[in-house]
C-alpha cells in the first residue's frame, strides 16, 4: 500500500523517504502543510515493527503539526520526521549526520528539531550538516531542550480547565496522574508538586519514578493502571493513544491533559469524553510551548517575551475551545479542528 492510499494521509504535500545504507539510516519526512510557513516538527527515533508503522506515525504526527502550529500562532507549517532505529548496532552521530543531510536536501520545506529518542546532543550532530534546525544548545539564538517550555505551557492549560471544569483557580490539593516521566513528564511533575498537586505517577524507567518518590512524594502505580487512578487530572505525556476503547470506560478523572501527542487513539474517543462529563484538553493546543520554543529559535532572535506571551495565547485558546464546546455542545477536538482548519485556510 502507498503512502497515497493509508488512510491517515490528508493531501500531504510530500512525503520523503531516505535511506543511507553505511550509517543503517531509514527515515521519513512527512510534510503535511505549508500554507503558514516552511513545516516544522520534531525528529523521532522509535524501534518500529514495519515500515507501515513507521510511515502511519509520521503522516499522523505531521498533520498534527500543521494543527499545533496554526493553534500556536507561529509561521510554520506542519510537518514530522521518523527514524526507523536500527535493529543491529549502529554509530549514532554518524546516523544523525545522514540525517541532518537529508533535511539539507528539502531546501528548507522543513524544519526540524528534537523528539522521542532524540536529545539536544544528536541535534547538534544534525546542526553540521543543515542548516534548518532547532532546539540546540549553543548558537546565537540557541534555546536548548524545548520540554521545559512544554511542560510550562501544559501547566498553564490545565490551570485553565480546572477553573473551568472545577471551578477552582489553582492546582492546590488536586490529585493528578501523570503517564510517562520523560523530559516533559518529570518537569510537569516538578511543577505539579510546587502549585500543591499530589501526584500519581507511572513510567517504564524505574529509576526515574524512585526520583518522583523521593523528591516529590508521587505514589507509583503500574503503567497499565495508571489511567484509571482516582484522580481529578489524567495527564497522558507518554506516546499516543492513552484514550482508547479499551481505557475510555476506566477513566475517573474530570479532567484530560497532557504533553503526549495523539492522546485520542480515534476522533470518537472525543464525543466519548464529552459524554462522561470528562473535559479533554486537546493535545496539539496544551502541549504547544516546545514547538513555540523552537520557532523562536529557528526566527534568529530567541526572545523569552515572546514565547511566553505564545504560551497565554494557548490558553486564551483553550479558553475559547471550551467556550465553544458548551455553546455548540460539540466535543473539544472537534472544535479545535475546526478552528486549526480554519486558520491553515485562511493563510492559504
Amino acid at each position: 500500500m502507498s503512502a497515497f492510499d493509508r488512510p491517515n494521509f490528508d493531501n500531504h504535500e510530500g512525503v520523503h523517504f531516505f535511506s543511507d545504507p553505511v550509517t543503517r539510516l531509514k527515515a521519513i519526512i512527512a510534510v503535511h502543510n505549508t500554507n503558514r510557513g516552511p513545516a516544522a516538527g520534531g525528529t523521532r527515533l522509535w524501534s518500529y515493527d514495519t515500515t507501515q508503522n513507521a510511515l502511519d506515525d509520521a503522516l499522523n504526527l505531521s498533520r498534527a503539526m500543521s494543527f499545533k502550529n496554526a493553534m500556536a500562532d507561529i509561521p510554520f507549517g506542519g510537518g514530522k520526521a521518523v527514524i526507523m532505529r536500527p535493529s543491529e548496532d549502529f554509530d549514532r552521530e554518524q546516523l544523525f549526520a545522514a540525517y541532518g543531510r537529508a533535511v539539507e536536501s528539502l531546501n528548507g520545506i522543513y524544519c526540524t528539531a528534537e523528539d522521542v529518542g532524540v536529545s539536544t546532543v544528536d541535534m547538534e550532530v544534525v546542526r553540521q550538516n543543515t542548516q534548518y534546525v532547532g532546539g540546540l544548545d549553543s548558537g546565537a539564538a540557541a534555546s536548548g531542550d524545548p520540554s521545559p517550555i512544554t511542560a510550562e505551557g501544559v501547566f498553564r492549560g490545565l490551570h485553565v480547565a480546572t477553573e473551568t471544569a472545577l471551578g477552582q483557580s489553582d492546582l492546590k490539593g488536586l490529585r493528578v496522574a501523570v503517564q510517562g516521566l520523560g523530559h516533559v513528564g518529570y518537569s510537569l511533575c516538578e511543577k505539579l508538586t510546587a502549585a500543591g498537586a499530589r501526584l500519581f505517577v507511572a513510567d517504564i524507567n524505574q529509576e526515574v519514578l524512585r526520583k518522583a518518590e523521593q523528591v516529590m512524594g508521587a505514589t507509583v502505580v503500574s503503567p497499565n493502571q495508571i489511567h484509571a487512578q482516582d484522580v481529578d487530572i489524567f495527564a497522558p505525556c507518554a506516546l499516543g493513544g492513552a484514550i482508547n476503547r479499551d481505557t475510555i470506560e476506566d477513566i475517573q478523572a474530570r479532567i484530560v491533559g497532557g504533553a503526549a501527542n495523539n492522546q485520542l487513539a480515534s476522533e470518537d474517543m472525543g464525543h466519548a469524553l464529552r459524554d462522561r462529563n470528562i473535559l479533554y484538553c486537546p493535545d496539539y493546543v496544551i502541549n504547544g510551548g516546545g514547538i513555540i520554543n523552537v520557532a523562536a529559535e529557528l526566527s534568529g532572535d530567541y526572545r523569552p517575551n515572546w514565547v511566553d506571551e505564545k504560551l497565554n495565547g494557548l490558553c486564551k485558546t483553550l479558553n475559547e475551545i471550551f467556550s465553544l464546546s458548551a455553546i455548540e455542545k460539540e466535543p473539544t477536538n472537534v472544535i479545535a479542528d475546526r478552528l486549526a482548519i480554519e486558520r491553515i485556510q485562511a493563510a492559504a
